[in-house]
């Protein structure tokens, strides 16, 4: 996390957090969600705006982190921006495997050490990491190839739906309400 951002958290402690904003598609790109796009379709269906701007991307990757039930957020100066997620919380990028270990990479540009491999009823191609959970881009599936072949990696069927809880990660992150009665 930037020093600024704990600055800012320290100076403004109890600002509101924020849901429905900010989106993590499959190809790890961030979008921007504004209220008439929040309104008109849920994520991904609707996704909004791309961000483009490369600063503000670098910004939101080196604060992005996940909270303790496993709902990822940035942490935008005082504010928590909570993330709705297309499909997993990192969106890996591969390097030609050659032998084992294979490089992978999360969009936001942190390496990664291989655990296990995972495909869903799409046959997309999903891993577990020492950085927690993610899919294969689409673009990188290919590489992905050689690491199989060889027995390095032996991805195991798995729907869905079922990613989220064994994974512990939040797809779709709600505000928590606290009843304080009693």
């Amino acid at each position: 996390m930037d020093d600024i951002v704990r600055a800012a958290l320290l100076k403004w402690p109890n600002v509101p957090q924020c849901f429905g904003w900010l989106g993590l598609d499959a190809r790890g790109d961030w979008y921007l969600r504004d209220q008439p796009t929040q309104a008109a379709a849920p994520f991904p269906q609707l996704k909004g705006s791309r961000i483009e701007h490369a600063g503000l991307r670098k910004f939101i990757a080196r604060n992005y982190e996940a909270d303790a039930r496993g709902a990822w957020f940035f942490q935008n100066g005082p504010q928590r921006v909570y993330v709705e997620l297309e499909a997993a919380p990192w969106v890996w990028r591969l390097q030609a495997c050659t032998g084992a270990p294979c490089g992978i990479t999360t969009h936001t540009g942190l390496g990664a050490e291989f655990r296990s491999a995972w495909l869903d009823e799409k046959d997309r191609l999903f891993l577990d990491t020492t950085l927690g959970f993610g899919l294969v881009h689409s673009l990188d599936t290919g590489l992905a190839a050689p690491a199989i072949e060889a027995g390095w990696w032996a991805p195991q069927a798995m729907r869905f739906d079922a990613m989220p809880s064994r994974f512990g990660f939040v797809r779709h992150p709600q505000r928590i309400s606290i009843d304080v009665a009693g």
